[in-house]
């Protein structure tokens, strides 16, 4: 596990994903990248100087290596499709989700250090991620990012049950503003819910709830205890995830 801290000093602790089942999910992407090359390369025109043939084929490597991945870690919020086989999720430090920057800068790392510089490079690349903490490799050092494991353990997915009463109200909700370092932070409220005195389960509940009712303009019912609010909503955002 690995400790993250959002913006409002609220503690995630995270499932940082291991380095094998990381490296699982690179190889995978590195299979569709490789399968990619050779489909573009074989309808590619071959009827052109060595100049050109050569400027084609290295502008070809460079858009599959690193403009694919980055344009499918954004659009996925984190995740490409090793890391969806595998149910891993790139991460900002923050815990809130990814942006361009953020994979363009890990994929161009990945490319120039990971790939193209194999050999030295790539011990520094290994030895980076066994003595992180976190398992980071260099790229997330440059992006400030971190890969987690979303796929929990029974125990923890069964916290977030969905209450009988609320579930056609949760069935309506949009959730599609619901930022995701506010997901988390709710998450780990109903896995430490135990833990909780009873006025905390309250406070912090409470503030939870009214910044979830702000992003899915769907307040919390006033007087209301907040956990089967919280639980209704996280629920229903897995279920649809699930789907």
């Amino acid at each position: 596990m690995g400790d993250l801290v959002t913006g409002e000093a609220v503690v995630l602790d995270l499932r940082v994903a291991q380095l094998a089942s990381r490296a699982v999910a690179y190889a995978l992407d590195l299979a569709v990248q490789f399968g990619l090359l050779v489909l573009l390369f074989l309808i590619t025109p071959v009827d052109v100087d060595n100049a050109l043939q050569d400027a084609l084929a290295l502008a070809l490597v460079v858009c599959v290596m690193v403009g694919f991945p980055t344009a499918i870690e954004t659009v996925t919020r984190g995740r490409s499709f090793g890391k969806m086989a595998m149910g891993l999720r790139v991460v900002r430090d923050d815990g809130g989700a990814i942006r361009f920057r953020h994979a363009l800068v890990r994929s161009l790392t990945g490319f120039v250090v990971d790939f193209w510089v194999l050999g030295l490079a790539g011990s520094i690349a290994l030895f980076v991620s066994l003595f992180s903490k976190q398992g980071k490799r260099v790229g997330d050092h440059l992006a400030g990012t971190v890969v987690i494991r979303t796929r929990l353990p029974r125990q923890e997915a069964e916290l977030a049950t969905m209450p009988p009463q609320l579930a056609s109200w949760a069935a309506g909700l949009d959730l599609s503003q619901l930022p995701e370092e506010l997901a988390l932070a709710v998450r780990q409220y109903l896995l430490r819910y135990a833990e909780l005195s009873e006025q905390a389960r309250w406070d912090l509940g409470a503030r939870l709830s009214h910044d979830v009712g702000v992003a899915i303009r769907s307040p919390r019912v006033e007087n209301t205890h907040p956990h089967p609010y919280l639980s209704a909503v996280l629920a229903e955002r897995r279920r649809r995830a699930a789907g």
